[in-house]
């Protein structure tokens, strides 16, 4: 390998999850926080839980908002454009 391009690797980083377990791993990070890890996660418990802890929900409702507004904001734009080319039309027929 060459020298002075590779990340310095930890052998001791701290991994912490949401739950409260703590864990430590090999990593180039100095320390990882994980929101579901195997002590937690369904899959390794065997208990059904809904995981959303992003609210992946209200995030999709969030873009859509910013959609919305974005798109008046686009008509408002074009709408006044349009009002500023009339205004050009009218002062050019009233020479």
């Amino acid at each position: 390998m060459k020298q002075g391009i590779h990340p310095k690797y930890n052998n001791d980083t701290q991994v912490s999850c949401a739950c409260g377990n703590k864990f430590s791993t090999g990593s180039t990070l100095d320390k990882i926080e994980v929101e579901v890890c195997s002590a937690c996660h369904p899959f390794y418990t065997g208990q059904q839980k809904f995981v959303d802890t992003k609210g992946r929900i209200e995030k999709f409702m969030e873009k859509v908002e910013m959609g919305k507004a974005h798109t008046a904001a686009k008509a408002a734009k074009k709408a006044s454009k349009k009002s500023d080319t009339k205004k050009v039309e009218v002062k050019e027929e009233q020479q």
